[in-house]
């Protein structure tokens, strides 16, 4: 099967770069990007025929940064038509699914709706000036119009959890097909207990990483054990917005032991999984997660907001806790401290699960018989 991936961007180390990855070596796949930067992603990727695509957009460089990359994005892929020959197109952030427009047999694996045009749309919105909140209320309704038409004519939409399953539904209106993402349990381990808790996730404002703050300074006050620091790890790009929101993080930390590390390589993240006393995770509402499954892969507990996601994945008391308040994550965090048997309990169960859930062969088992359908379906038929 001829299988061709797009995705606006490969330039992060992340769950949707992840699955990229191994979607394109599993099908021999090329995949198709406009902004591909070797040093910010997975090294894996030299090995895959990345085909940087794209042309520039009149005045798109007059924009704000985030305005400015939604417009290319959105120009390039709605006026794409694919010359390769190919079974199936496979899109994964939007607006990679507007390639929909000139080309058939597509099959959208939707991470997300984008969030910052849905759910999250108010609270990305608070953060601008009156001309900005003018300007992306503009750009989102217009996304919204494309939107509707273009996906109403792909063939089939696959997504990686419940959640976002009913994200699909609410606001496009289709149904989706869950395939949870999977991971390699063998690339992690437990390396002991080295006294932190680790918090990995990109540093932006919807990866909370605030809430985690709060709950340490809070464990700090109660423990009567101050060896424990806390380490925040995670890609930070040059978005202002990314910006003033770890400025305000660092501002958070003054007087606490807390560690950024904003440069952290696939090597160095496992290794501070492995030596972690808990893994902490936080993101609004997330679509699914990979950093609860990451720390399970790790047999280390896992600490998560209750939305979103990780109820699906954690079993709550058996491989981590999932909590309603800093001040709850705080309670928890003391609880595994004082009771370390407890924690080795649960970091067993978790590996045990992902083991038997999370696997790369359960992925592939169920994705391939999606993608073929597509790509022997009656061209303009969706789902």
């Amino acid at each position: 099967m001829k299988l061709i991936l797009l995705q606006p961007y490969l330039n992060l180390r992340g769950g949707v770069e992840r699955v990229i990855l191994k979607v394109a070596q599993h099908y021999d796949a090329p995949v198709y990007t406009l902004e591909y930067n070797k040093a910010n992603t997975f090294e894996e990727f030299s090995d895959v025929n990345v085909q940087i695509i794209g042309k520039d957009v009149p005045l798109a460089d007059k924009l704000p940064y985030r305005a400015s990359q939604g417009l290319r994005y959105g120009y390039n892929f709605y006026n794409l038509k694919v010359k390769e020959d190919y079974d199936v197109l496979n899109p994964h952030i939007s607006p990679s699914e507007w390639i929909r427009h000139k080309n058939e047999r597509v099959m959208w694996y939707c991470h997300t709706p984008p969030r910052e045009v849905y759910d999250l749309y108010e609270t990305r919105m608070q953060n601008r000036s009156y001309k900005q909140k003018l300007l992306y209320a503009a750009l989102v309704g217009t996304y919204k119009l494309m939107s509707r038409g273009i996906t109403k004519k792909i063939e089939r939409i696959a997504t990686n959890s419940k959640t976002t399953q009913e994200r699909i539904m609410k606001y496009y209106g289709r149904d989706a097909t869950v395939i949870n993402p999977g991971i390699d349990v063998n690339e992690f381990e437990n390396n002991g207990d080295s006294k932190y808790f680790f918090y990995p996730s990109r540093i932006v404002v919807n990866k909370r990483q605030d809430y985690v703050i709060s709950a340490f300074s809070q464990f700090v006050k109660k423990s009567k054990n101050s060896k424990y620091k806390l380490i925040i790890a995670g890609t930070l790009s040059k978005d202002p917005e990314h910006q003033k929101y770890f400025e305000k993080l660092k501002a958070m930390s003054k007087g606490l032991n807390v560690v950024f590390d904003t440069n952290v390589d696939d090597g160095r993240l496992k290794e501070l999984y492995s030596k972690s006393t808990a893994v902490m995770f936080a993101a609004i509402n997330e679509d699914y997660g990979f950093v609860p499954i990451e720390a399970m892969a790790s047999a280390k507990p896992i600490i998560s907001v209750n939305e979103g996601g990780p109820r699906e994945t954690i079993a709550n008391g058996k491989t981590g806790f999932l909590v309603s308040s800093p001040s709850n994550m705080a309670e928890r965090m003391l609880q595994l401290v004082d009771d370390e048997s407890a924690a080795d309990a649960m970091g067993k169960a978790g590996r045990d699960l992902v083991k038997k859930k999370y696997s790369w062969e359960a992925f592939f088992k169920k994705m391939d018989p999606v993608l073929r359908s597509v790509a022997t379906s009656d061209s303009g038929n969706a789902e």
